[in-house]
């Protein structure tokens, strides 16, 4: 007597429908895809521009304790001037750039008393934004 096997039972999945699904849904999609219109999309307006700031007034000691004024925005040359009017020669460029910063350099040989009175002088005057300039160490 002769043992009758089952025929084996198939344990792959049958992908054939899944692509054919996919085919048509890609048909599907490039036959509609040209059809649908953009929207309109509203732009925010672009307001007032800041300008960029204005460079810095240099405030100059020298070694020999004379006062230069370097304004980087109109010439970029010393303008010597003298301690009495270092103020009032500040806050005329101030005028137009309120926010124009003003930074003080000196000399390595100057004593710092003279710079901090300069300092002092200018804030006393309603000069703004004064600060410092150091070159680093090398």
């Amino acid at each position: 007597m002769a043992i009758r096997r089952r025929p084996r039972l198939v344990s792959q999945i049958n992908v054939v429908p899944y692509i054919d699904v996919m085919l048509v849904l890609l048909v599907i999609f490039m036959v509609t895809a040209p059809m649908i219109t953009p929207g309109i999309v509203n732009l925010p307006s672009v307001g007032n521009v800041d300008s960029p700031p204005a460079e810095p007034i240099e405030v100059q000691i020298a070694a020999n304790g004379s006062i230069s004024v370097i304004d980087h925005d109109i010439s970029g040359h010393a303008r010597p001037v003298s301690r009495a009017e270092l103020a009032e020669v500040i806050r005329a460029k101030q005028e137009n750039k309120p926010q124009q910063a003003v930074i003080i350099t000196a000399d390595k040989e100057i004593k710092y008393d003279l710079v901090l009175k300069t300092m002092d002088m200018l804030i006393r005057n309603r000069v703004e934004n004064v600060g410092l300039l150091a070159l680093p160490s090398s």
